[in-house]
């Protein structure tokens, strides 16, 4: 049996080490042997053997340098196993054996984009394009590496041209159905979708997305029929469970939303977002007894969400458990008299022992809370009196209402353009005259800066509001606080403040759907939009009640 024989044996009983220093004596007796080394590293490759492949071709590659389509195939082994960054250099090494070569260009685009490096990425699709004009793909994944880089129009433009060449290519029309989506044409986006789900009708992500279009119309029945087709496809689909959790809350159905909810932590993006913790003590959702045991309650996602789900400590304490929280430091002084705590630790400090931990937005889970049974005794958090009388004497005299304003977050929130509003158009909310506004943020945004200090009609304290207790104390001063949704409103709910927010025509799911109240705030009004981006009508509305305030 000669070398190439024995490699070959070795490489199927997966003896890589043996396989690679027969195929080495091989070609180092027949250099002509590489030929037939390639036919079996390609068959290996088209019968999923990958390992067995990438070993031949990288033995290939260290005794013959001018074979382009050695690394080219090893740029397609290293993206199968979604190894980027070792098929960007492999093809890399193809392109400089062959500049012109039209798979490795697209293939070495395809890996950057993949990188996140989109406009290298780019830069790849036109040289490929520039040899082949009519080559499709180069021209459908370039338009996805625009819509990265949220260059939607030209995205549009480069996925037109996809589809006039190729009619049937599904993922450019679902791939056009989600810039659209983002350029907030929806009912275009739709009748994309329905176009790549008629040439691919188990199509998952086709499915997945048009529900996500669909709840943008606040058609969240139709949108939660999309997740449960796209689920019966692939049911570990994580972000399908993410979106029909989000549809579910927002319509009050807690009981099928909540659970759906943890799906969350399966997502990179939201989980990152969140704050994924790691911890080797088993999370508690409500199963085992905490009578005479220790649990850690720690937050995530926000500021806001940490105020709105604190009310729940209570009822975890409620049962028996000696409660260890751990607070962002803006939180930590509003949260010292927070009923329920036995502990309060500052986020980075050394935790102490616990039995059980669980994140803040999984108590209600945990507790079995539906929308009736939401705990809403308002304040539950307390501002510090001599702060309250330091901000009342800051404040000066009180000759008119005061009213306290946010407009904007400084979250970097994917979505945060839906909930903040720029200054110049907030202030059409607001009569002169009358009130004497006070900002409750503490920044302003670059976007709002010139303005700002145009309008000399707010007064604005910056660096004085060291965290939220003297956010808090502020809020005392006041009369009334509107804000859009920011963590401010949520400070000023559980403080028992009258708060007008001003929502977007899908808000986050905790503000529900078509009601002017908030279950979880008694002392709130909601302000909605009646059609998809129209603040117009909002402030309008907010303007007249304050006339009448």
């Amino acid at each position: 049996m000669n070398p190439l024989q024995i490699a070959i044996q070795a490489f199927q009983a997966e003896n890589f080490e043996s396989a690679n220093s027969m195929l080495r004596v091989a070609l180092q007796k027949d250099i002509n042997a590489a030929n037939a080394i390639f036919e079996v590293a390609t068959h290996f490759a088209e019968n999923g053997g990958v390992k067995n492949a990438l070993v031949i071709f990288e033995c290939l590659k260290t005794y013959i340098k001018n074979d382009a389509q050695i690394p080219y195939n090893l740029g397609c082994l290293y993206s199968m196993q979604s190894n980027y960054e070792s098929a960007y250099e492999n093809f890399y090494e193809a392109l400089a054996i062959s500049p012109k070569d039209i798979a490795s260009l697209v293939n070495c685009a395809s890996a950057l984009h993949e990188l996140k490096r989109f406009d290298e990425a780019i830069s790849y699709f036109d040289i490929a394009l520039s040899l082949e004009s009519n080559y499709a793909q180069a021209w459908s994944n370039k338009g996805n590496s625009l819509y990265k880089l949220k260059r939607y129009d030209e995205a549009i433009t480069n996925l037109d041209k996809a589809l006039y060449l190729n009619p049937d290519d599904y993922k450019a029309w679902s791939n056009k159905a989600l810039t659209l989506h983002e350029l907030k044409r929806f009912d275009e986006a739709i009748i994309h979708h329905d176009k790549a789900l008629s040439l691919k009708p188990d199509y998952a992500k086709a499915w997945t997305n048009k529900g996500i279009t669909l709840s943008e119309l606040k058609r969240h029945d139709e949108a939660i029929a999309h997740y449960d087709k796209a689920l019966s496809l692939k049911p570990d689909y994580h972000e399908t469970s993410w979106n029909k959790s989000l549809s579910l809350l927002l319509l009050g159905n807690f009981e099928k939303g909540l659970p759906l909810y943890e799906s969350r932590w399966d997502l990179d993006e939201v989980s990152k977002i969140a704050g994924k913790r790691y911890f080797d003590k088993p999370t508690w959702l409500g199963v085992e007894s905490l009578q005479g045991k220790t649990i850690l309650i720690y937050g995530e996602q926000g500021l806001g969400d940490f105020i709105q789900f604190c009310r729940y400590v209570k009822l975890v304490s409620d049962l028996g458990a000696k409660v260890i929280l751990e607070t962002p430091k803006p939180l930590a002084s509003l949260m010292e008299n927070l009923e329920g705590v036995s502990q309060l630790v500052i986020k980075g400090q050394e935790l102490p022992l616990f039995d059980y931990q669980c994140p803040l937005l999984s108590l209600p889970l945990a507790l079995n809370v539906n929308i009736f049974t939401i705990p809403a005794d308002v304040p539950y958090l307390i501002s510090n009196p001599s702060k309250v009388d330091k901000w009342r004497l800051k404040l000066g005299e009180k000759k008119k209402k005061r009213v306290g304003i946010a407009w904007s977050s400084m979250s970097e929130f994917k979505d945060d353009h839906k909930r903040s509003l720029l200054l110049m158009d907030f202030v059409q909310a607001l009569p002169l005259g009358e009130f004497e506004y006070i900002c409750l943020q503490k920044e302003i945004k670059d976007c709002d800066k010139e303005f700002f200090e145009n309008y000399k009609n707010i007064r604005f304290f910056g660096n004085e509001l060291r965290d939220f207790s003297d956010t808090a104390a502020l809020i005392e001063n006041v009369d009334l606080v509107v804000s859009t949704c920011t963590s401010i409103p949520h400070l000023s709910g559980a403080l028992g403040k009258e708060t007008w927010i001003l929502l977007s025509y899908v808000p986050d799911w905790r503000w529900l759907l078509d009601r002017v109240d908030s279950p979880w705030y008694p002392s709130i009004k909601l302000y909605r939009q009646p059609s998809i981006g129209d603040w117009g009508s909002v402030l309008g509305k907010v303007n007249f009640d304050l006339n009448h305030f």
